[in-house]
């Protein structure tokens, strides 16, 4: 099995892969490399829809040409509790702020949301941040300024007096349910339209349709996150009472009726 970085034409080979829907394994075994080399190539590189080769290979000659130049940061820099592999670990950051991006967030967000999640305290000063994403302090305060409006991390003083920023267990508990209060909102105008448009009306009809959709989505964000909300302070391994258990086999809940009803 080959090691080292992959070299520019495997990454040709991976975007003709993704271009094709093959599952990463598949391009992994194609490769002769570990899955794991293949899922973190794609991810910390615009994920599997803006996975372009040669922008992902020039992205990986910048980023080796900076640690070159520059002192080791992050994971690198500090030593790993549990046996951690540095090394792993940074990486792992990488792809997982690489998802947080795809989902929308902005670059310095992404990071400081991924470096506060990862720690196992689960909470850390803004020269904490600073040291360990190597930032200016107003990155910092910018990027908790748009974590703490939506609800995803808190601030709290400490023994000395710093504020510390925290991510607690439930950290997507709080913006699940303001989604589905913005999400009743629309359903407010769209009703609203309704009757501003005339019920019966090209227009009075669509957005009928559109309030009767997100109200459904709504409520059912809702009773999902309070149901689902117990599993975030449940040990691994074990499913609260009232849970629905997934089926891994067929996509479905336990609880979920079959086809014939039963």
């Amino acid at each position: 099995m080959p090691g080292g970085r992959l070299t520019q034409q495997e990454r040709r080979q991976i975007a003709l892969g993704l271009a094709d829907s093959l599952p990463y394994a598949e391009i992994a075994r194609r490769l002769d490399r570990p899955t794991s080399t293949v899922t973190r190539e794609v991810m910390r590189n615009g994920g599997p829809t803006a996975y372009r080769a040669d922008l992902a290979h020039r992205a990986t000659e910048r980023r080796a040409h900076r640690r070159r130049q520059v002192a080791p940061r992050g994971p690198e820099a500090l030593p790993q509790a549990h046996g951690r592999d540095a090394e792993a670990v940074r990486e792992y950051e990488e792809v997982f702020t690489t998802v947080l991006m795809a989902s929308g967030m902005p670059t310095m967000t992404a990071r400081v949301m991924a470096c506060l999640t990862i720690t196992d305290a689960g909470s850390l000063t803004a020269s904490e941040l600073v040291q360990r994403l190597q930032v200016s302090p107003a990155s910092v305060s910018k990027a908790i300024a748009s974590l703490d409006s939506q609800g995803m991390v808190r601030r709290e003083r400490d023994e000395r007096r710093r504020e510390r920023y925290i991510v607690d267990d439930d950290v997507y508990y709080q913006p699940m349910m303001a989604s589905a209060r913005s999400t009743a909102q629309l359903v407010g105008v769209a009703q609203q339209g309704v009757g501003v448009l005339g019920c019966g009306t090209p227009a009075g009809t669509r957005l009928e349709n559109i309030a009767r959709f997100l109200d459904f989505v709504s409520e059912s964000i809702a009773r999902a996150a309070e149901q689902a909300r117990e599993i975030l302070h449940t040990k691994p391994g074990t499913v609260p009472d009232g849970a629905a258990r997934p089926d891994p086999g067929h996509g479905r809940t336990a609880d979920s009726p079959t086809h014939n009803g039963t």
